[in-house]
């Protein structure tokens, strides 16, 4: 998975963290969760807010 696949990401996270309300978290939170996650391989300085922002709406929109 790379930064651009925030739906996969976010479905993932979901997985990984059903109890967690996405809406909670913080960006630096969210970004360390996101690069610990299996099949994650990018890097750090690609992302930035508006990728974080699209994850945490994916993930939001995942946990309905």
């Amino acid at each position: 998975m790379k930064w651009t696949d925030s739906l996969n990401i976010a479905e993932s996270l979901y997985d990984k963290y059903p109890a967690i309300d996405p809406s909670t978290i913080r960006f630096t939170d969210l970004m360390d969760w996101v690069m610990a996650l299996e099949g994650f391989n990018d890097a750090p300085d690609k992302c930035g807010e508006r990728i974080l922002e699209a994850i945490q709406l994916a993930w939001i929109d995942e946990a309905k």
